[in-house]
């Protein structure tokens, strides 16, 4: 090889870095410039003072029902105080778990819904692709600024809830409460951020906001409710338990059929993990039968443990949300703008 080979090759591989180095370095200021748009839209819309009230009410109700059914909660177990701010609930107000479960999604959805199709109808998607930045940075730079925003929120929610706890009750949380909290609250982000990815799909495929809402609570509503409803039928279609003879040879495959189909929804996903992360009395999320009782030692289980029993519930739950904001980026990516 000559001389002016090797300088032409050498040349030649500069360029390409340079080219790599800039590309890159667009792409990441691109995504940034939106991250940095989206995060001052949220925050100086009204619809984040909705977002900021729901999320209020639901940490004081959650406080106020933890409180009021917290002597009750004592006398049955005494043991792991803090983890039971999170999951008593009082005779009229359910838990903070529970309500995390049922209103959370709406945060999600009130981000989400309207992302892309506002900026199509408003016709400042358009102007938006006409600046130097890729167009995936525009759905990404959305779905990363819900997400964080998703994160600051709960985990607000979540510190406000324990610290309430400790000014009432005195305790000091141990570092496997405190652990089992953090799953918490990323098994209660990844759930929202299901329902993010879920509003801003919506929002890609249908062209007005309104449509997508109604799609987005529509679907939170089959999930909620219906699921269960289908799981219950169907395992008695498949495993029928109606006589003395069908409960005897069916009552396990039809209590599994209907455990599977459940599992089907994010809903029940994030309800058995938390219930299982935040009681360490629960050690098992699947049925047990007698013989498995047979010699069983009563305790609870070491965080770890615990761990093991949830970590299938969250690696479903950031699949599903990966899927849904795979759907929505594909179909984005493909469409025609004008």
């Amino acid at each position: 090889m000559t001389q002016q080979s090797v300088g032409t090759a050498g040349v030649k591989n500069n360029v390409n870095e340079s080219v790599s180095g800039s590309w890159k370095r667009a792409r990441r200021n691109g995504l940034g410039a939106l991250y940095r748009k989206e995060m001052a839209d949220h925050i100086k819309g009204r619809r984040f003072l909705i977002i900021l009230l729901l999320v209020a009410v639901t940490t004081a109700a959650g406080i106020y029902g933890a409180a009021t059914g917290m002597k009750d909660a004592l006398e049955a177990d005494s043991h792991f105080v803090f983890l039971k701010l999170y999951t008593t609930g009082g005779s009229s107000v359910p838990s903070y778990v529970s309500f995390m479960a049922l209103i959370g999604p709406f945060v999600g959805l009130m981000l989400g819904f309207d992302a892309i199709n506002s900026e199509r109808s408003n016709g400042t998607l358009g102007r938006l692709l006409a600046q130097p930045i890729y167009r995936d940075n525009v759905i990404i730079g959305k779905f990363l600024a819900g997400t964080v925003l998703i994160a600051i929120l709960t985990t607000a929610s979540s510190i406000l809830t324990g610290a309430a706890g400790f000014l009432t009750t005195g305790l000091l949380p141990s570092g496997e409460e405190l652990a089992r909290v953090f799953v918490y609250i990323i098994c209660t982000i990844l759930y929202i951020c299901f329902w993010l990815s879920v509003a801003i799909m919506f929002s890609v495929f249908c062209r007005h906001a309104a449509t997508s809402a109604l799609a987005s609570i529509a679907l939170w509503v089959i999930f909620a409710v219906f699921v269960s409803l289908l799981a219950g039928f169907f395992a008695g279609v498949i495993y029928p338990v109606e006589t003395d003879y069908q409960k005897a040879v069916n009552a396990l495959a039809n209590y599994n059929c209907q455990l599977y189909i459940n599992r089907m929804s994010p809903y029940y996903l994030y309800t058995e993990a938390v219930s299982s992360i935040l009681n360490p009395a629960i050690r098992s999320v699947n049925a047990v039968t007698v013989s498995q009782l047979v010699g069983a030692i009563s305790g609870y289980l070491p965080f770890t443990q615990s761990l093991m029993l949830v970590w299938p519930h969250l690696f479903g739950l950031a699949s599903l949300t990966m899927l849904a904001f795979l759907i929505s980026y594909v179909k984005f990516m493909r469409q025609e703008i004008r």
